[in-house]
């Protein structure tokens, strides 16, 4: 049946570049949005509007409703492991807290039990899509794939790639060859698996190396060759890219090294021989995407928007870490596709809001012309449409528009006291414009989980599974 949600409804409306966010900001006060049986959106406007083929439909009201928000970077394994302090950065990290971590994993009613919680926490952080880091072991990522399909959520995963690593690592870690097939038996049992078609499909793969420090050159060629033939029908790539630079010892330094390349984006563009020659396929394109980039070079910038591929960015783990602030107008003025990643679990904010409130605070403090007040639409669309646009699926969803799939968020104020104060009560610019954006700017910053109050996908809405 079809069914009208009437609320004060927010999107990025079309297809803009970063540049035209403002222009695409769309605020309907007392908005009108009506989903078919099939979870497609039929109509988008003000209820006063609302057509007379509509007006027998059932309403269901609320406060604001917000298309779903997309997670471009997140962890399954190290759901467990957020606010662990690891005594370092990145590497020290990962052999501390999160290598051992993940090795539970492999116990199937371990992974059982994750794979619900992860989901929990997805459905109460209103992430109706996501780009999942996946776990080294196949039971961990059947278990997610499961889950994600049970609670009618969207997915793109892949088993966690390790050739190589430190002793802490070791139970993580496959040959060449035995990690080439693992990746090949997902693909072949999950990807697209619910319809087929990687354009409509809810679950899907992608090949997910850890980073260039957890593979070698042959690996490297090895999944190049494998991404060839698996690109042609949807599968994904999306890895870790210059995180953190501490001086001498980081992971940069650490990956200039080991590969004698002249930057890391080289290792997986297929340059990762001596000197960055060619060794093998190009893992870039519209349907990569890297995490952090926060020290790129403006050449790897350019080279990430000549192909399409994104970056996750991820502000809330990068102050975590100590890895350095992603410097956001260098980025963005290149034209590559930046969306939001909570990081999971270096990240301790599920909430893509709350992780667009740390982008806001990070980028307004950067150093002299590099500072930047984000706009409120640039929120919003760095929550919400930019990852559609990095799992390439913005024709699905990602905002409002007629024809795409009802991915949205219910949001009721009276279920968090102080944002309700804060929308209720704050002071508003007597422009009305103006007013708008900081009332949006409000809501995306000061939202909490418990005031989401309904979390749709295909105008379904999405079930958490008990634990």
């Amino acid at each position: 049946m079809t069914h009208v949600y009437r609320a004060h409804i927010f999107h990025i409306t079309g297809s803009p570049s970063q540049a035209d966010l403002d222009a695409h900001l769309v605020s309907l006060p007392d908005g009108a949005l009506v989903v078919s049986e099939d979870g497609e959106i039929l109509w988008t406007g003000p209820f006063a509007e609302l057509p007379t083929m509509f007006c027998d439909a059932p309403v269901t009201r609320a406060d604001y409703l917000l298309p779903g928000f997309v997670d471009a970077h997140v962890h399954y394994p190290q759901s467990y492991a957020t606010a662990a302090h690891g005594g370092g950065q990145l590497l020290e990290w990962l052999d501390h807290c999160i290598f051992p971590t993940e090795a539970q994993f492999q116990d199937a009613g371990f992974a059982d039990r994750a794979a619900r919680y992860f989901t929990r926490r997805r459905i109460a952080a209103g992430t109706t899509a996501a780009m999942v880091f996946g776990s080294a072991f196949p039971v961990a990522q059947d278990a997610l794939y499961r889950e994600t399909l049970k609670a009618g959520l969207r997915i793109v995963s892949g088993r966690g790639v390790q050739t190589v690593g430190p002793p802490a690592a070791a139970a993580l870690l496959t040959s060449e060859d035995d990690a080439i097939a693992l990746v090949a038996d997902e693909i072949d049992r999950w990807h697209a698996v619910d319809t087929g078609d990687p354009r409509t499909a809810r679950v899907q793969v992608g090949i997910v190396p850890r980073f260039s420090l957890s593979v070698t050159q042959r690996t490297l060629a090895a999944l190049g060759e494998l991404y060839e033939e698996a690109q042609l029908h949807g599968v994904y790539f999306h890895s870790h890219l210059n995180e953190n630079n501490r001086k001498g010892d980081g992971e940069i330094a650490a990956v200039l090294g080991s590969y004698g390349v002249e930057a890391y984006l080289d290792t997986y563009d297929g340059r990762f021989l001596p000197g960055s020659r060619s060794g093998g396929r190009s893992l870039l394109g519209r349907r990569s995407s890297l995490a952090h980039a926060v020290h790129c070079q403006p050449r790897e910038l350019a080279r990430l928007a000549e192909t399409g591929t994104s970056i996750a960015h991820c502000p809330t783990s990068q102050l975590f870490l100590g890895s350095g602030t992603m410097p956001w107008r260098a980025t963005v003025e290149t034209g590559v596709n930046v969306a939001l990643g909570s990081d999971i679990g270096a990240g301790d904010e599920w909430l893509i809001s709350r992780v667009a409130g740390d982008a806001y605070k990070v980028h307004i403090s950067e150093l002299g012309d590099a500072g930047r007040a984000l706009s409120p639409a640039e929120l919003l669309f760095a929550a919400t449409l930019a990852g559609a646009r990095a799992l390439d699926m913005e024709h699905a969803f990602g905002n409002l528009d007629v024809g795409k799939d009802a991915d949205f968020l219910l949001i009721e104020t009276a279920r968090w006291e102080p944002l309700e104060g804060m929308l209720s009560m704050g002071i508003r610019a007597e422009d009305e414009q103006q007013a708008t954006l900081e009332e949006l700017f409000t809501l995306m910053v000061g939202l909490r989980q418990p005031a989401i109050a309904g979390v749709y996908v295909q105008g379904r809405r999405a079930v958490a599974p008990e634990l």
